[in-house]
């Protein structure tokens, strides 16, 4: 589904990636870990196209993609979430999902004028769409709610929401966890986990040990702007190359 292949990225005299690879299998759930500063959300700034790498390749159901523009990317199907939610806080819950539909014939001017009724079939099978997702994510009641007046939790749920509304075939999850409290984490967990089963891919960014464990599989550890080693969740933790790295072997001999 994914492939990165030798990406490196500098700034200044700094080498964030420095000819990192490995490949991402199609509806998996792949955990992406190691200390802070080893290039995770450098790398996912190149793979969705808002970095430009100075070298290497990703490939995406083998087209190349390193270097395009973002809004090429998410229209191949490769999506992304960010640590801090970017919702549009003065839109309501409804419309933030509406705007992210893709192919929308309402939004150039000939078919406003010559396939009207095109135009409004599609702004109704859109709506039932975004009803439907807001249903699944649990946000359905919060619709008519501005953004702004969300949870941190909430708005990673309609932050998810949103990457649905444009028929993602991978979501780049930059750390989920952060900031959800433990019953609205239990729910994006397993919205996570129906998505997987419906095809949908995922490789995500997490500091939490307990979400990697139950979502991952296999979980992919960086270090310095590479791969050091990829495997299960059980056999990274008694890698004495990551417990060195970055897990700690207090955290994990427990």
């Amino acid at each position: 589904m994914l492939e990165v292949r030798d990406i490196r990225k500098s700034f200044g005299g700094v080498e964030a990636l420095r000819g990192c690879s490995f490949r991402i299998a199609e509806a998996t759930i792949t955990g992406l870990i190691g200390p802070n500063g080893a290039g995770k959300t450098t790398l996912f700034n190149v793979i969705s196209g808002i970095l430009k790498p100075d070298g290497g390749e990703v490939r995406f159901k083998e087209d190349k993609i390193e270097g395009l523009a973002t809004h090429l990317i998410a229209r191949k199907g490769l999506l992304r979430t960010f640590q801090i939610p970017r919702v549009l806080n003065r839109m309501t819950v409804m419309e933030n999902l509406l705007l992210y539909a893709k192919d929308q014939f309402g939004e150039r001017l000939w078919p406003n004028f010559l396939q009207y009724a095109r135009v409004l079939r599609q702004q109704k099978e859109i709506l039932e769409r975004a009803k439907d997702i807001l249903e699944f994510v649990n946000l359905f009641a919060l619709r008519n709610a501005y953004a702004m007046e969300l949870s941190g939790g909430q708005k990673k749920l309609l932050e998810l929401a949103r990457v649905l509304m444009a028929e993602p075939r991978i979501i780049l999850l930059d750390e989920p966890g952060a900031g959800v409290n433990p019953t609205l984490m239990n729910e994006l967990l397993k919205r996570i986990q129906q998505l997987q089963e419906k095809g949908i891919t995922f490789l995500l960014i997490e500091h939490d040990m307990d979400v990697i464990l139950k979502l991952c599989e296999p979980v992919i550890v960086m270090t310095e702007g590479r791969k050091l080693t990829e495997g299960s969740f059980l056999d990274i933790r008694k890698d004495p190359r990551v417990l060195e790295a970055y897990l700690g072997k207090r955290q994990w001999n427990s």
